[in-house]
């Protein structure tokens, strides 16, 4: 049997008053998702999301090097759509949600690649294992709120794999 990475999305709006300088970031949540993609046995892929996170992002477009993310995933919130294997994902023999109810990334260094692109380094806590893995983000668009002109937005896509087997 082969196991397949764990990979995962984040589309994440994000509002703050304009700033010259890093600051924190609020996630819109109502814009924002976590979905993931696994191998099911080289037949098909299981596509599911996380219903419930939370971020805190420290980001300055004119210095994203000094961009600051802690991501946290809360495990008990995993849906996939099916019943039966959402509570096998819950269980000890995946997430073991009641006793690790959370996974969390915390960037340690966020390097340009791009124009409008990052890699993320930083570590994965997932139920006690921590790894470092690196994420590609990309901006989809900076600028002024259109509903509240006072207010800058930043939209990001992040994708990245996780091998789960480790």
């Amino acid at each position: 049997m082969r196991l397949a990475p764990f990979a995962f999305a984040l589309l994440a709006g994000l509002a703050l008053p304009a700033a010259a300088a890093a600051e924190r970031y609020t996630l819109d949540k109502s814009h924002a998702f976590v979905t993931f993609t696994a191998d099911h046995l080289e037949f098909s892929e299981v596509h599911g999301v996380f219903r419930e996170f939370d971020a805190e992002i420290d980001f300055d477009p004119g210095n994203v090097e000094a961009t600051e993310l802690r991501f946290t995933v809360h495990t008990a919130s995993v849906e996939t759509f099916n019943a039966a294997r959402d509570d096998h994902l819950r269980s000890a023999a995946f997430f073991s949600s009641d006793r690790y109810p959370e996974m969390v990334f915390t960037s340690t260094a966020v390097r340009p690649t791009g124009s409008d692109t990052v890699e993320i380094t930083g570590t994965l806590t997932i139920r006690d294992v921590t790894r470092e893995i690196t994420l590609d983000a990309t901006l989809n668009r900076l600028g002024p709120s259109p509903f509240f002109p006072g207010i800058t937005v930043a939209g990001f896509t992040v994708t990245g794999v996780i091998d789960r087997t480790e």
